[in-house]
């Protein structure tokens, strides 16, 4: 974005303060300046070149091009429409709280509600299957694909946690790993057998070897190169392992996330400490996976009782 506008001046400065104060990670800050981006260019179009320019109506009017597209760009599903104004609002509240406008023109606009979906979670089975195809030949590549796939499942992380590991976050004296999660919070979380074991060995087997091809680097998971694993290559290694596992559907680093939640909450864990473990800032946003195991009730009664149907 080019700082030519007191508008993109002061963007820049909100992006500046996540960065800065906020601690905000680098692919949170990519999504909010190309968020910002758009509602420049948008704001641009109605002849508005700073902030206190921008009215409640402007907002929602950029909210409604969201959803129904221009001429550059598709429409948004109401997911990815509410997670471009989050970045609108955050940018306005962040105006207000530094006395560089007098109202907060964006609170007062709703996001829209996107439609709920249960989070997408395999069975055990299929976990086990998809764990087991990491897993080809003995190459440090394979040991560490094991590795990482056994950690998302063993402790319910997100990639970008799982990949910013490094190694003197693993605790195998105590069976525990370090996790930051967002905005820098602290988590520690319990390592299981399965996943320490399979920790072991790459750090044993596979890591110095990855290691000599580098630079040096405290990170846990090393690419070819020697280097920290990246989100993407993290997505690749469990889309490869479900190809030749031959599973159904599209799997992702946070299919095993959600399948860890799903799979305590059908256990008998208490909903607030699977909140703990996945690091949820609100109950709220774990109760969902609650709604998972009432829908895999409500499909076992009806297959099995006589009068369900």
């Amino acid at each position: 974005m080019s700082e030519t506008t007191a508008l993109q001046r002061s963007m820049r400065g909100w992006l500046d303060h996540l960065r800065v104060e906020r601690g905000a990670s680098p692919h949170t800050l990519r999504a909010y300046d190309r968020d910002l981006r758009r509602y420049a260019e948008y704001l641009a179009g109605r002849g508005i070149d700073s902030a206190d320019a921008v009215s409640e109506t402007d907002i929602s009017g950029f909210l409604a091009t969201l959803r129904e597209g221009d001429s550059g760009h598709a429409p948004l599903a109401a997911s990815s429409a509410a997670r471009t104004l989050v970045a609108v609002r955050g940018f306005h509240k962040f105006l207000t709280m530094e006395g560089d406008a007098r109202n907060d023109v964006a609170a007062a606009v709703p996001p829209p509600k996107p439609p709920q979906r249960l989070p997408k979670a395999i069975p055990l089975d299929q976990v086990e299957r998809l764990l087991a195809a990491a897993s080809v030949g003995d190459t440090p590549a394979s040991l560490r694909d094991r590795a990482l796939l056994e950690l998302l499942y063993g402790i319910g992380a997100r990639v970008t946690e799982a990949t910013s590991l490094d190694v003197d976050d693993i605790e195998f004296e105590s069976a525990t790993v370090r996790v930051l999660g967002k905005g820098g919070k602290e988590r520690i979380l319990p390592l299981g057998r399965y996943a320490a074991e399979a920790l072991s060995a790459y750090l044993t087997r596979a890591r110095p070897v990855l290691a000599t091809r580098g630079k040096g680097t405290p990170a846990l998971f090393l690419n070819q190169r020697g280097g920290r694993l990246s989100r993407q290559s993290a997505w690749n290694i469990i889309q490869a392992a479900a190809t030749r596992a031959d599973l159904p559907g599209h799997l992702s680093p946070h299919t095993l996330r959600h399948s860890f939640a799903t799979h305590l909450l059908d256990g008998g864990a208490d909903v607030r400490v699977v909140q703990e473990l996945l690091g949820h800032a609100s109950v709220t946003t774990t109760q969902i996976y609650t709604m998972v195991t009432v829908q895999q009730l409500r499909e076992v009664f009806a297959s099995s009782h006589p009068r369900a149907r």
